[in-house]
């Protein structure tokens, strides 16, 4: 007897796969989280300058002071990460400085690329909503351009005296005192990636079957 002939027996029926509801819900909750994320984003960006957690705040702005001090370490280390791989290798001293940012924006960017080109499309409008907050991140920095090139220990990741790498970048080109305008570009382009990838989680998740 063929043995071709159990190979039903192996083999799931339509009727019988597992329902695809579980999955469903929990992209739809994927969605609802960073949907009302993006609102409050809105409500509490830009980031908060200081560690010190708010006193008499609401549960909803506590959360988010949480989350901007975890990103504000991750990103940082990210960044850091970035400025040492030029302390080992040979780079010039401008991409040196601008290779933090480089690093910062690439994480998120790179992990969402891989995702998506493996067929996981939500996951990789995830990495393309944290690569908006990773800008964010730096439109802030800009934004503190013209500060001064010292970056005090106070402000700084590292908890020492440093040199702030937008200072000496839009020094180069005499647009210190444009870095507010530099800054909401950058934003305007950060709220674009946010805003449009909670907008592909939207039609990724309630697209029709079979479209």
């Amino acid at each position: 007897m063929d043995n071709r002939d159990f190979n039903y027996l192996f083999k799931k029926r339509k009727d019988e796969e597992a329902p695809a509801s579980n999955t469903s819900y929990a992209k739809i909750a994927t969605f609802v989280l960073f949907f009302i994320f993006l609102f409050g984003f809105l409500e509490y960006a830009p980031y908060a300058t200081s560690s010190t957690k708010p006193h008499n705040a609401s549960i909803f702005s506590e959360l988010f002071w949480l989350y901007f001090f975890v990103v504000q370490q991750t990103l940082g280390i990210v960044h850091e990460g970035g400025h040492g791989v030029c302390y080992i290798l040979p780079c010039p001293e401008f991409f040196m400085v601008i290779n933090g940012t480089i690093f910062q924006w690439l994480f998120p960017a790179g992990i969402g690329l891989y995702f998506y080109k493996r067929g996981n499309k939500l996951a990789g409008y995830i990495g393309l909503f944290f690569l908006g907050v990773s800008m964010q991140y730096t439109a802030w920095y800009i934004s503190t351009a013209h500060e001064g090139l010292i970056v005090p220990a106070s402000k700084s990741f590292l908890g020492v005296d440093g040199y702030h790498d937008f200072n000496y970048i839009l020094s180069i080109f005499h647009a210190v005192k444009y870095d507010w305008l530099i800054a909401n570009i950058v934003k305007l382009f950060a709220y674009v990636a946010m805003v449009g990838s909670v907008f592909l989680m939207f039609l990724q998740i309630f697209k029709k079957k079979g479209s």
